[in-house]
Order: C-alpha cells, then sequence, then structure tokens
C-alpha cells in the first residue's frame, strides 16, 4: 500500500517554519534557505522528505499508545527515513515501523527505536547537546575543502548519533571519525548514499 502525500504546495511564508530551523531568504521572487544552498537534494526532493516526515507523524499521532506513552522520532533525508526513541514493548517497535511503511520515495527504512522505558527530559537534553557538539566539531572539517556540515543530517537518540546525507567515500571517513570522538558519544550509525567526488 502507496500512501499519498498531504502536502503538495505552501506558500512561501508557511513554508519557511518548516525548513528545520533554517533562516529563510526570498530574493527577486526564489525562496531558499541557509542550509538547503549546500544540500545535495534537489529542492523538490527536500520539500518531499518534509512532507513525507510530516505525513509519517500525522500516522504516528493516529495511534494513541504510540503517542501517549512512547517516542518515536522520524527523520526522512533522499527517501531514507530513519525511526528512532523509545517504546516499552517489540510489538509497539514494530507497530510504529508498519505505520510508516509504504511511503512513495522511500526506498530505505531503519528502524532503530529502541524498546526500553522511555528516556525522560534531562536525558532527551543531553542528547540535543551532544548533535550540537557534533554540529559544532563538523563546522571545523578543515581537511575537507568545500565541506559544508548542512550536508549532513545529525540527530542523536540515547547517546547514539546518526548521520544521513549524500557524501563522497572521503567525507563519510571523516565526518564519521569526527562524530565519534565528540565527548558523552557511544555509537555512531551512518545512513548515507555515495557520490563521487567532484574532478578537480
Amino acid at each position: 500500500m502507496r500512501f499519498s502525500l498531504r502536502l503538495v504546495a505552501m506558500p512561501a511564508l508557511l513554508l519557511a517554519p518548516l525548513l528545520g530551523g533554517c533562516v529563510a531568504v526570498v530574493a527577486a521572487g526564489a525562496v531558499t534557505t541557509a542550509s538547503s544552498v549546500n544540500d545535495r537534494r534537489g529542492f523538490s526532493t527536500v520539500m518531499s522528505d518534509k512532507n513525507i516526515q510530516l505525513s509519517a507523524y500525522d500516522l504516528l499521532n493516529a495511534d494513541k499508545e504510540l503517542v501517549l506513552k512512547n517516542r518515536v522520532m522520524i527523520s526522512v533525508y533522499d527517501g531514507m527515513m530513519l525511526l528512532t526513541g523509545e517504546v516499552r514493548t517489540e510489538e509497539l517497535k514494530q507497530r510504529a515501523e508498519s505505520l510508516v511503511t509504504g511511503f512513495e520515495g522511500i526506498d530505505r527504512l531503519v528502524n532503530d527505536i529502541a524498546v526500553m522505558e522511555p528516556e525522560g527530559f534531562w536525558s532527551n537534553r543531553n542528547d540535543n547537546k551532544i548533535t550540537g557538539r557534533v554540529k559544532l566539531a563538523m563546522a571545523d572539517a578543515t581537511s575537507l575543502p568545500g565541506f559544508d556540515v548542512t550536508k549532513i543530517k545529525i540527530s542523536t537518540a540515547h547517546r547514539v548519533v546518526y548521520l544521513m546525507g549524500i557524501l563522497t567515500p572521503e567525507e563519510e571517513e571523516v565526518v564519521v571519525e569526527i562524530a565519534r570522538n565528540v565527548p558523552d558519544v557511544e555509537r555512531v550509525v551512518k545512513i548515507f548514499k555515495y557520490t563521487e567526488a567532484p574532478k578537480s
């Protein structure tokens, strides 16, 4: 069963808050964002990923047991979907995956939801701090000329850092090593597609 997306087009002013905290820039009738400038996805793919993510959250939110007693987070990047968070039983983990399976355009789904008691506010806050530290560390990746941290989608759950993006093999090696060496990171999970390095 394939799901259709509920969002097809949005005015620029409504679109801006959905772009993950990016600053919207409107010039000569075109809308761009600080992160999309260096994004290797096309603009239509960025919008499709965001629409799939929102639609998937709608499906999860309709399941009150999943919403009220557990925590499931969804990330989507270039047709790859990642599920993280905590649920109390294996059945709930599989239910969450079943609910969001079937979106057109998703060719890889990684279910890394932990079966455990949901972690509290302070643990979640610490995960957010780790994400910030990883982004800051990658912003200083001087061994990769022209590399921009906005090419990677970074998230953290239970001190596990998830990296999503379209990278060259050289970029992958560097960014994974950077993430592994950030304080409090226990594990790094890479969910990448690959591109060839630009020819000099």
